[in-house]
C-alpha cells in the first residue's frame, strides 16, 4: 500500500481512483465495510483504491477548546490498512482554510481534479465542505455534475446499536472492553515507549513496564485490566493498571503500567503495543503495601484463569 501526505500544490493523482472518504478514527467494522466495498468496486472497475482522510481529527481543527480523543494514531491507521488490498492511504491536512471550501469546491479541487475520483465510497452521515454543509444527497448531485459515481454505505448496528467511533470512545472511557471489542472489531490497544518510573512494582515483586501515551488518545477507564503484550513481534499475557496510584499517594499524573506475566527482562527503551481485553477491577487506595501486594496477586490469578480458557 503507497501512503501520501498532501500538500498544496502537489501533483493530481496518475489515474482514475475509487476513493473512501471519512475521518476513519478506530477503523471499526463500519469503516471496514467501507473500505471493502471500495476495494471491490475500484478493481471491477480497473481504478486505483484510495482512503483519503486527515493528519488530524477535523473537530481538533474547528472545536479548538472540545478537544476529541482519538482511538487510533496515524501509524496505527497505516499498519491496519497495510493488511487489505488498499492500494492507496492518503492523508491530507486539514486546517482552517481547508475548512472554508465549499461543498462543490471540495469535490472540484480534491476530488476530481487531486484524486481523479470515478467513485466515491461514503458512510450514511458523511458531511463535507464549510461547516459540514454537504451531505451524502448532496454528494449524489455532485456525482451525476462531475461524472463519479457515489455509494453510501448504510449504518452498521451491533445488538441495535448503530457502530460509531463516538460510541466506541464513550465505551472505551467506561472501561466496557468487550463492548469495545464487538463495535471496533479488534482489542483496543495503545502502543508507546516503555519509560523509567518511580519503580515502585520492583520493590513489591511486582515490576511494571510504565507507558507515556500520546494525550490525545483516549484512555480506558482508571482500574485494572487483563491485557496482552507485544513486544518485538511476539505476544506476552500481562495485567495493567491505569491511574494515580494512590496507596502511595506520590503521582499526580496518569501513569499506565504493565506488568508482564513471567517476564523478568529490561525493556526501557523499547516500544511496546498493550491490548486491552477486560476490566477486572477499579482502581482504589490500600491501607497497606501488604494489602496492594495480596491484591496484585489476586488479579495475577484472575488473569491467569482467565487466559487458561484458551489454553485448554
Amino acid at each position: 500500500m503507497e501512503t501520501i501526505y498532501g500538500v498544496q500544490g502537489n501533483k493530481p493523482m496518475d489515474g482514475y481512483t475509487g476513493v473512501g472518504l471519512g475521518n476513519f478514527d478506530g477503523l471499526h467494522i463500519g469503516h471496514t465495510s467501507l473500505i471493502n466495498i471500495l476495494i471491490r468496486e475500484s478493481k471491477l472497475n480497473g481504478f486505483k483504491s484510495v482512503v483519503y482522510t486527515f493528519t488530524k481529527h477535523p473537530e481538533n481543527i474547528l472545536r479548538k477548546k472540545l478537544f476529541t480523543p482519538l482511538l487510533t494514531k496515524e501509524s496505527k491507521k497505516i499498519e491496519l490498512l497495510n493488511e487489505t488490498a488498499l492500494d492507496c492511504l492518503y492523508f491530507d491536512e486539514f486546517d482552517e482554510e481547508y475548512s472554508r471550501m465549499s461543498p462543490e469546491e471540495f469535490v472540484k479541487k480534491i476530488l476530481v481534479n487531486k484524486l481523479k475520483a470515478k467513485i466515491a465510497v461514503a458512510g450514511f452521515d458523511y458531511h463535507f465542505g464549510y461547516k459540514g454543509e454537504g451531505d451524502v444527497q448532496l454528494l449524489k448531485e455532485l456525482g451525476k455534475k462531475y461524472k463519479f459515481k457515489v455509494i453510501v454505505i448504510p449504518s452498521i448496528k451491533i445488538d441495535d446499536e448503530v457502530v460509531s467511533s463516538t460510541k466506541i470512545r464513550q465505551y472505551v472511557a467506561k472501561g466496557s472492553m468487550n463492548r469495545v471489542f464487538n463495535l471496533l472489531g479488534r482489542h483496543y490497544s495503545i502502543t508507546a515507549e516503555v519509560v523509567s518510573g518511580r519503580r515502585v512494582g520492583n520493590t513489591i515483586g511486582f515490576p511494571t513496564a510504565n507507558i507515556n501515551p500520546e494525550g490525545y488518545l483516549v484512555l480506558p477507564q482508571n482500574g485494572v485490566y487483563i491485557t496482552k503484550t507485544l513486544l518485538n513481534g511476539v505476544l506476552y499475557k500481562s495485567i495493567t493498571n491505569i491511574g494515580y496510584n494512590p496507596t502511595f499517594e506520590a503521582e499526580k499524573r496518569l501513569t499506565v503500567e504493565t506488568h508482564i506475566i513471567d517476564f523478568e527482562r529490561d525493556i526501557y527503551g523499547e516500544k511496546i503495543e498493550v491490548f486491552f481485553l477486560k476490566k477486572i477491577r477499579d482502581e482504589r487506595k490500600f491501607s497497606s503495601i501488604n494489602e496492594l501486594k495480596d491484591q496484585i496477586k489476586s488479579d495475577m490469578q484472575k488473569a491467569r484463569e482467565f487466559f487458561d480458557i484458551f489454553e485448554n
